[in-house]
């Protein structure tokens, strides 16, 4: 591919509106991402979870933290442009992976991705983030869903589980109650896509998606990528992934064997080697 996969302008505005579509950014490596996503669904991670009650039709399911046991998912994050498209829209000199995601709506799946953002679940704080997330099948109705601006809004978006719509941590004023964007008027941005699109959106933007009504499956997988500036943060509950036993504190940044650095400019290499030797 001979034109940038990412343009100034789409930068500009990724940083603006929290958000931006990157067509083909996974073009190359869509069979091996179906492939992992199959494995995924035959040998089920840790945290999988099927997001369907009584009654529910169709199945949702999700689960995420499977690039260590799932070669395909490891090589799209070190192989693809996503790490170097992350880099340019969050202007850092270096990124790491934070995680991988997977969600799988069948066909006739009514249920929704509830409205929420990435960040109150994270022990990561920081401005430089980034997820991206491709379906792996056409969608236009099932597509991802996320309010332009929302990243920059004064207070976070109270967490909730998806399964029970409970509260995740305490009610506290550090948090505002999730808002039903449709009914609030608020500029909700969606794309119809083609397997390897994909939509690049901050850790503090809101999001969400419709069910999948449609007779076909809809496969997405995600990956969070982080900054120069992302740190460690206490939050006043359990966090979503959890990763036990990380020994990390507050104002570290995450330790580069559990979340390895996918991507680096020459100069901080540069500086990097210079700390090793000095």
């Amino acid at each position: 591919m001979t034109a940038p996969l990412v343009t100034p302008t789409q930068v500009e505005t990724f940083e603006r509106d929290g958000v931006v579509l990157i067509r083909g950014l996974f073009a190359d490596h869509v069979e091996a991402i179906r492939a992992g996503i199959e494995r995924n669904l035959a040998d089920p991670g840790d945290h999988a979870a099927e997001n369907l009650t009584a009654g529910d039709a169709g199945r949702f399911f999700d689960d995420y933290c499977n690039w260590t046991r799932i070669a395909e998912f490891e090589a799209v994050a070190r192989r693809s442009e996503a790490a170097r498209v992350a880099a340019a829209l969050m202007r850092s000199e270096r990124v790491q992976l934070f995680h991988d995601h997977v969600l799988v709506k069948e066909p006739g799946t009514s249920k929704p991705t509830p409205w929420h953002q990435d960040s109150p679940y994270y022990f990561v704080g920081g401005r430089q983030s980034v997820s991206f997330w491709a379906p792996m099948d056409p969608v236009s109705d099932a597509t991802l869903r996320c309010v332009a601006g929302s990243h920059r809004w004064e207070k976070p978006v109270l967490p909730t589980r998806w399964l029970s719509n409970a509260d995740f941590f305490p009610t506290s004023d550090a948090y505002r109650p999730v808002p039903d964007p449709d009914a609030c008027g608020m500029d909700v941005r969606e794309w119809a896509m083609q397997p390897g699109d994909a939509v690049a959106f901050h850790f503090q933007t809101l999001h969400g998606a419709r069910g999948n009504e449609s007779a076909t499956r809809r496969r997405a997988f995600s990956l969070r990528l982080i900054g120069d500036d992302a740190r460690y943060v206490e939050r006043p509950g359990p966090t979503s992934p959890p990763f036990h036993g990380h020994g990390m504190q507050s104002g570290d940044r995450l330790r580069e064997d559990w979340f390895p650095i996918l991507h680096e400019s020459t100069r901080q290499a540069a500086a990097a080697i210079g700390e090793n030797t000095s």
